[in-house]
């Protein structure tokens, strides 16, 4: 008798394991329509895909080196880039980026021009992937997975990234919310992004390192997959994530054996 999904996760959570148990992905005993495999996966690009360390060094120097600032400047610019949605409104992700760097370090009695802002978030264009990622990738592709990439970034800057990072080649089709003009987690780039696949939402799959990420695809009808990078949490009052664990390889485990 297969275990109630639910009543797995919570065993789990009072065993202790959160995102990884007995040092195996976390992943409930689902219901035969869920062991399906999904028709498309789409990855987040920053955080879970790229490592944002090279980024996050030259934010920490153009607020004077404290980088205890570096969450609040990430937060305020999710923060505005959802301003700029709900106003009906669009900016470039970059732009939202540098702006938010400004008015952090104005508030911390920093002095910064827009184009030292600019200037140090530009390494986002350039960023390492994580060590696991493009054998993990490789791996989804030759097991017969259909790849996309959604972000928040532009068109021109995840071009940009995935082409530095080497993985370009990994997926069947680059999304960037550039051309909705609304950012994730809106319940619209999700539904844009399975219309532009032509894939119904239940067979959609959002691979992300950012609890509001995986939120905003389960509450758009999408399957979920959380990478638990350091310091990410999942959303307490979201669905469960079908998968949760620390790296993309150990979601590809879990999603190649995953029937047909």
């Amino acid at each position: 008798m297969k275990t109630n999904r639910r009543t797995f996760m919570g065993q789990a959570l009072k065993a202790g394991g959160v995102g990884v148990l007995a040092g195996q992905p976390l992943k409930a005993e689902p219901s035969g329509e869920e062991l399906r495999r999904p028709k498309v996966l789409f990855f987040d690009v920053n955080e879970t895909l790229l490592d944002l360390n090279d980024i996050k060094s030259s934010v920490s120097q153009a607020l004077g080196g404290r980088s205890e600032l570096l969450p609040l400047w990430f937060t305020t610019m999710l923060q505005y880039s959802l301003v700029t949605t709900v106003g009906n409104r669009y900016e470039d992700f970059g732009a939202i980026g540098a702006a938010a760097l400004q008015m952090v370090a104005a508030n911390n009695g920093i002095m910064l021009s827009e184009q030292d802002a600019k200037t140090a978030i530009k390494p986002i264009l350039s960023l390492s992937p994580h060590p696991e990622v493009k054998q993990a990738l490789t791996d989804l592709k030759k097991a017969g997975y259909k790849m996309v990439s959604l972000t928040n970034s532009s068109n021109k800057a995840a071009a940009a990234q995935l082409s530095h990072a080497g993985i370009s080649e990994l997926f069947d089709e680059r999304l960037s919310i550039e051309e909705l003009g609304k950012y994730k987690p809106h319940a619209d780039a999700y539904q844009w992004a399975s219309r532009k696949m032509n894939v119904a939402s239940g067979d959609c799959m959002m691979i992300a390192a950012h609890g509001w990420d995986v939120a905003g695809a389960m509450w758009a009808g999408w399957r979920a997959a959380f990478v638990s990078r350091p310091g990410q949490q999942q959303f307490p009052l979201a669905p469960a994530v079908e998968i949760s664990a620390p790296n993309i390889k150990e979601i590809a485990k879990v999603l190649i054996a995953y029937g047909a």
